[in-house]
């Protein structure tokens, strides 16, 4: 077994140990469909009926279990925390959360709203006559809502709207380790609008309406968008200090004009996101639905997107990028592109799709007035990358570049990892979205031997870590993997069957 997964693996069986502990002395209180808020004291024995009684009713520090089955009507997230409070599915994702309207809302509350975690469930909305927003985190417009974090949760099938919807002037959101499938129309799986200090790391997204029984009609929007819808009506101008990294992206059914990822979109005249990080995430193409391009900006501003694997056939007006004016937007600035990898092992660049031509960039020359392309990897299989001299960014702007077969695996046929309730398992036969994601990333991420990814980054402008997380060493990778040589002294094999 190749010795770079090796500390991989150590990490996720430490990280697996770590889980199965409660942090020390924290009190447990427990929520149950059989319970009783009013005669209830949040015992095992005794339980209470609703999370948002729970959360009246706890201290500081304490953990609320949530029992299995199936709670309909909304939850409202609220309480002041300083250290935290644990709200979590007692066994994961078999406590099931259901509305026909929104399903979490944390909103402003004479409680406060801060402190508190979302972790283990399975949510969605009930049915197709729901309203709007799966999970609402929304600050008021002055920060009333701020350090909240959604982890290892299924978020799944709005029939209205958003899944997630962070907006409002809240601050210090995380969003980690959930898998997000299924929006509705002209919408995201997250809408990051007017906020600060953004996490969104460890993710799975992708879509899967058939597996829903529910009709793709290819209109959903971005899986994630980084905007300011509301201008000066709250705190913040402009959407900032936004984070996007160590995530996974699959299975686009959505429209020909959207992206994996998206900065900007309203046609604002300010720069609707600014200072925002794209890192160590990897983008798969192996679905024959059009997109617009995988990552697109319209109207940001200093905007890093870096150590990014963009691989397989990935049918797009744009292979990598699309950076343009919408409306009213000024135009893009320090745009900078990083050791990334952009390869169609299936050569289709430049190929036709829906009448126009699958460029490697849809850059349109005033729409942005700086940016960087240096030290990247490029690749179409044995044809040429796709050169268009009407578009200011083209691969030969980058002096560094690299073309050379980065020797990954073309992403096709893949399981894809929506939760099973009847099996306990997800698509791909793995328990937990951890697993799930472990291998998406080992069978896609990481290259065969004499790859030219390793040690050839530029260091200077590399990622500290890499997707799974482990520290880069000083000569780093490119792409979203980094490859460590270590000992071969950990007994492997039952780590890696779990990963298979």
């Amino acid at each position: 077994m190749p010795s770079f997964l090796i500390r991989h693996c150590k990490c996720f069986l430490f990280c697996l140990i770590c889980c199965l502990h409660s942090p020390a002395g924290a009190a447990t209180f427990h929520v149950d469909l059989t319970g009783d808020d009013a005669a209830g004291d949040g015992s095992s024995a005794n339980p209470w009926a609703t999370i948002t009684h729970a959360l009246d009713s706890v201290a500081d520090e304490s953990i609320i279990e949530v029992h299995p089955g199936t709670y309909t009507g909304r939850i409202r997230i609220r309480g002041t925390f300083p250290i935290g409070v644990l709200v979590r599915s007692q066994i994961p994702y078999r406590a099931k959360l259901r509305n026909n309207d929104t399903v979490i809302t944390a909103y402003s509350s004479s409680a406060g709203v801060n402190g508190i975690t979302i972790e283990g469930f399975d949510i969605a909305h009930s049915g197709s006559e729901s309203g709007a927003l799966v999970v609402h985190i929304d600050g008021n417009g002055n920060n009333d809502v701020n350090n909240i974090t959604v982890k290892n949760n299924i978020l799944h099938d709005s029939y209205n709207n958003d899944i997630l919807k962070i907006n409002n002037s809240c601050t210090n959101i995380l969003v980690s380790g959930n898998v997000f499938y299924n929006q509705e129309g002209t919408d995201e799986h997250i809408d990051i609008n007017s906020v600060s200090d953004v996490i969104v790391e460890d993710n799975i997204f992708f879509n899967d309406f058939a597996g829903s029984e529910r009709a793709n009609n290819n209109d959903t929007s971005s899986y994630i968008v980084i905007k300011d819808s509301n201008g000066s009506g709250d705190m913040f101008t402009g959407s900032r200090n936004i984070t996007v990294r160590r995530d996974v992206f699959l299975n686009w059914e959505g429209s020909t004009g959207s992206n994996f990822l998206l900065i900007g979109e309203d046609g604002q005249d300010y720069h609707e996101a600014f200072d925002v990080l794209v890192e160590n995430n990897l983008m798969l193409g192996n679905s024959a639905n059009v997109m617009r391009s995988s990552f697109g900006v319209k109207g940001g501003r200093d905007i890093t997107f870096r150590n990014n694997t963009i691989s397989g056939d990935l049918p797009s007006f744009a292979y990598a990028m699309r950076l343009n004016q919408e409306g009213d937007n000024p135009v893009n600035s320090n745009i900078h592109f990083y050791n990334n990898v952009w390869a169609d092992q299936e050569g289709t660049m430049g190929a036709e799709n829906s009448s126009q031509p699958n460029d490697f960039s849809d850059t349109p020359p005033g729409e942005t007035s700086s940016f960087t392309l240096d030290n990247n990897l490029y690749w179409n299989d044995s044809a040429a990358i796709p050169e268009d001299g009407s578009e200011l960014i083209n691969y030969s702007d980058d002096s560094s570049r690299i073309v050379a077969n980065p020797l990954l695996t073309a992403p096709a046929a893949i399981p894809l990892p929506r939760w099973i309730e009847a099996s306990g398992q997800f698509g791909d036969g793995s328990t937990t979205i951890r697993t799930a994601f472990e291998r998406l990333v080992i069978n896609y991420a990481v290259p065969a031997d004499n790859s030219p990814l390793p040690d050839h980054a530029n260091s200077a402008f590399a990622s500290d870590d890499d997707i799974l997380g482990n520290q880069r060493p000083p000569l780093k990778d490119i792409g979203a993997f980094e490859q460590v040589d270590v000992s071969n002294d950990f007994p492997i094999a039952p780590i890696l069957f779990l990963l298979r």
